[in-house]
């Protein structure tokens, strides 16, 4: 039986360039490139902070309703977990230049033959006191 290896150093590179790439392209609002990050098929699932999207096409819908962001985020506590060659997770912290609240974000990433895609994402934030 083979052992599954976690956080293989490449596998680490690879998600957490991508994941920067993601970032780059979220607070642009390039719609086009985001989609290219999440898995096209009715089964990825997104849940932001007051919405919620089940499959691409409802997460396309989404993107094109959302505008380009008028704040920054400001990201720490990056974690990135690999399974294997070709699974991992990423989580990470954020506090946005426009409020108080402290966010999370966690995202599952899967390598497929075209490259790593989200094929589920949670984004909440919270009142936090340091």
């Amino acid at each position: 039986m083979n052992e599954i290896q976690i956080n293989l150093k490449h596998v680490i590179d690879d998600i957490t360039a991508v994941f920067h790439d993601y970032e780059k392209a979220l607070m642009t609002n390039d719609v086009v490139a985001l989609r290219f990050y999440f898995w096209d098929d009715p089964g990825v699932t997104r849940y932001g902070i007051a919405d919620k999207q089940w499959g691409m096409a409802e997460l396309d819908a989404y993107r094109q309703s959302v505008p380009i962001p008028d704040f920054t985020r400001e990201l720490s506590h990056l974690r990135v977990t690999s399974v294997g060659e070709s699974m991992a997770t990423v989580q990470v912290e954020f506090v946005r230049s426009d409020s108080d609240l402290r966010g999370f974000q966690t995202q599952t990433w899967v390598r497929f033959g075209i490259g790593w895609k989200i094929i589920s994402a949670h984004v909440s934030m919270i009142s936090w006191r340091q």
